[in-house]
């Protein structure tokens, strides 16, 4: 059994206030809360170690203290230097002796020590937002892995890493891709990503949407989201895609379609939303109008080339919290929010915690259900079972009051016999 490792946060001062707000969170996690009940009584994670990398925010703190509920023993690190609430991450530590390291801003050197000093602890589940605890284990403490019994991954982007590594047959252990459940991808990344994005964007900037151009590079659940909401404030969207099918559906939508190249000489507003790197280029930034903002909702701030844009500028500085200006040698200014890493939690407070209880309550399902079942499955990427997806939605459903019919028996025959014909 491994020593428990020390903490690294920025100040245990600040618990109380980060203790209030998690409070104010879980009022609008009810599903989480009816989990954490019931791990309470049964402890289906009595004394087992998990790793977590993950935005270390009040949502997450609710999801920490439920499987601490269970029975686990959770050590917690930052997936993103920019959305750590440092509140938060303090009340954790000092009213909950859940050993966290994350600290708002940190350098890359610090954010992998962070990870480093959860992996200290000898997981035995990890639970990732993005497979960099994974990819830890697997490149560089690779003798971890005996030990780990499976995990669990929150994102798209993470999920494809994930699923690149088992085709490769490098993958050492089973994890559930937590983003592919119904429940998750549909609510957390359309809505969620949806609102959070755009409150991001006006809370950094509090420029006006109507009217404008609102470029969204990327039309997965996530590019949905925020183009139904910048279209909904009165914003012209246009989405570049590079996915023939996501493009039509675009298209379908009501939005105007264009290539990237074409977009970057009319958009006021972009948004990169893909899960893959340089979606905006030097080339994209030399044709952009004065004025220009650009922000980045999809994984890190890799979706922008900020080198290039470095290059190309003749003066970089910070006009106010979140936004940089890139003035150009002819006089134009590009402006980047968030350091182009995610807008929402960089200067926003991340999805509303009503979505984050669906997400979260798949989290917590999938880690009990991973570890009763780790002995039975391969070293594969599975989704989340469809009873515990249903289970997540039921929940949900009753929390808000809501009732839905049931098939009966005669109907229930019709669907599952060929016997009746049409």
């Amino acid at each position: 059994m491994p020593l428990a490792p020390a903490y690294e946060i920025k100040d245990a001062k600040l618990a109380a206030h980060g203790q209030e707000r998690i409070i104010w969170a879980s009022h609008a996690m009810p599903v989480l809360e009816l989990i954490r009940q019931r791990f309470e009584k049964e402890k289906p994670l009595q004394g087992v170690r998990l790793g977590a990398c993950l935005h270390v925010t009040s949502e997450t703190a609710n999801l920490m203290i439920t499987l601490q509920a269970g029975g686990a023993l959770p050590y917690l690190c930052a997936s993103n230097p920019l959305s750590t609430q440092d509140d938060v991450a303090a009340a954790l530590v000092e009213n909950h002796g859940i050993p966290v390291f994350a600290i708002t801003g940190e350098n890359n050197e610090t954010y992998y020590r962070h990870i480093n000093a959860v992996l200290d602890a000898e997981p035995q589940l990890t639970m990732d937002d993005g497979a960099d605890l994974v990819s830890t284990v697997h490149s560089k403490r690779p003798a971890l892995a005996a030990a780990i019994v499976g995990g669990t991954e929150e994102t798209t982007t993470g999920v494809i890493r994930l699923r690149a590594m088992a085709e490769r047959n490098i993958l050492r252990y089973p994890i559930i891709a937590v983003n592919d459940a119904d429940t998750k991808h549909f609510f957390d990344n359309r809505y969620g990503t949806g609102q959070s994005t755009i409150d991001g964007i006006i809370r950094a900037t509090n420029r006006l949407l109507a009217g404008s151009t609102f470029v969204v590079c990327g039309y997965g659940w996530c590019g949905r989201g925020v183009a139904m909401r910048a279209h909904g404030m009165g914003a012209n969207v246009v989405v570049t895609e590079v996915d023939a099918v996501r493009a039509l559906e675009a298209a379908m939508d009501g939005y105007r379609v264009l290539p990237i190249s074409e977009a970057a000489k009319i958009g006021d507003f972009f948004c990169t939303l893909t899960g893959d790197i340089a979606v905006i280029r030097g080339e994209h930034f030399e044709v952009m109008k004065d004025g220009v903002i650009i922000a980045n909702s999809g994984h890190f701030n890799v979706e922008l080339d900020l080198e290039s844009l470095r290059r190309m500028c003749s003066k970089h500085l910070v006009v106010k919290e979140f936004v940089e200006e890139y003035k150009l040698p002819n006089g134009r200014r590009i402006y980047v929010l968030g350091e182009g890493r995610l807008v929402n939690l960089a200067a926003a407070e991340g999805h509303p915690a009503a979505v984050m209880d669906m997400s979260f309550a798949n989290q917590a399902l999938a880690a009990e259900y991973i570890f009763k079942n780790a002995a039975t499955l391969g070293k594969q990427v599975y989704p989340v079972p469809k009873h515990l997806d249903q289970q997540v939605a039921r929940l949900k459903l009753a929390a808000m009051n809501i009732q839905i019919d049931r098939l009966t028996p005669e109907q229930e025959k019709y669907l599952t016999s060929w016997e009746m014909g049409t």
